[in-house]
């Protein structure tokens, strides 16, 4: 259930509302706006009426949420969570593009890399130094040293860092090098690792399953936010149909649906949304107009010598002309990237 906090109610009103809840078997969750702090109780099947909540002191309305994605629901945060890394925010305004290759291969390159995304604008860096790869004989990244290796490139072009985690036992190193964790389409039902991520307190973002529905996604996330951590950013990046001719189908309806149905940030990503180079550039325009808060992009000084996913991977002329393009669109609609 939801209950909405009156404008000016005291801590001692709130807090009277969540012993309350707690009493009933509820376990609280706390989300504090401008104007607002609403509670979310997820709690007992049981019937119970919401009419008892809204006669307390401080209480403005209550509501029982329906969907069974409770704290991930736009209900429980009308205006929307906007994350803040430093100075960059996801889920504002402004539209925030993470760019670099597929995995670390060394320093040369990931200096390169850094170089390229910070003169064209981007804000984050990306980089896998663990590579879940379908094949066992491909490359499987660096590990720490790439994360030590993007981590100080990064660090030289005032740029933040955004790499994947595979499983429980490299969060802690993802946590020292990383500020975002990136959970891959594969991983996005281990759900054991999606409970761990909901005990640290550092964004992660969720990439959509390979076959997931948007309400798989968003109880995925839930899983996270349910323990606490509540910088969750989600991420389209096409899914698996019958077509042939794109390595996936890029979902673009899924971003204006999400946006709607959660208060989460939602980016995109259109170098694994299609798989192929020369479609990348028409899928961040469209993305950026259809409302994703940020891009996902690959890019690399030499893709086709890159040791993984070289054929998705934008040359740096033109993941140029595409932050180029994307500013255009993003002023279209009222923002700025």
């Amino acid at each position: 259930m939801l209950v909405v906090m009156q404008e000016g109610a005291s801590e001692a009103q709130i807090q009277g509302v969540i012993d309350r809840l707690v009493g009933a078997g509820f376990s609280v969750h706390r989300s504090t706006g401008v104007l607002h702090t609403v509670l979310g109780g997820v709690g007992p099947v049981e019937q119970f009426d919401p009419a008892d909540f809204e006669v307390m002191d401080g209480v403005k309305e209550s509501h029982r949420i329906v969907s069974p994605y409770k704290i991930a629901s736009r209900h429980f945060k009308p205006g929307g969570t906007i994350i803040k890394i430093g100075a960059v925010e996801i889920g504002g305004p402004h539209v925030v593009t993470m760019a670099g290759p597929c995995s670390v291969e060394d320093e040369d390159q990931m200096e390169r890399a850094a170089s390229i995304a910070a003169e064209a604008g981007a804000q984050i860096i990306r980089g896998g130094a663990f590579k879940p790869r379908s094949s066992p004989y491909s490359f499987q990244g660096l590990g720490e040293q790439g994360l030590r290796i993007m981590r100080q490139a990064a660090d030289r072009h005032g740029l933040y860092v955004i790499s994947e985690v595979m499983d429980q036992t490299q969060i802690p190193l993802l946590v020292e090098y990383s500020d975002i964790l990136q959970i891959g389409a594969r991983n996005m039902q281990n759900f054991n690792l999606l409970r761990k991520l909901g005990e640290i307190r550092k964004p992660v973002l969720l990439k959509r399953g390979i076959a997931a529905t948007i309400e798989e996604l968003l109880l995925s996330a839930e899983y996270i936010l349910s323990g606490g951590n509540y910088e969750v950013i989600l991420c389209e990046r096409g899914i698996r149909t019958f077509e042939t001719a794109t390595r996936n189908t890029m979902d673009i309806s899924a971003i204006p649906v999400l946006k709607r149905l959660t208060h989460l940030p939602v980016v995109a990503d259109p170098s694994h949304g299609t798989g192929k180079r020369d479609f990348v550039i028409p899928m961040a325009r469209a993305s950026v107009a259809a409302g994703a808060d940020g891009l996902l992009v690959e890019v690399h000084h030499d893709p086709d010598h890159a040791a993984s996913d070289g054929a998705q991977t934008l040359r740096p002329e033109q993941f140029r002309d595409m932050m180029t393009q994307v500013r255009a669109i993003a002023q279209a609609i009222g923002r700025s990237a």
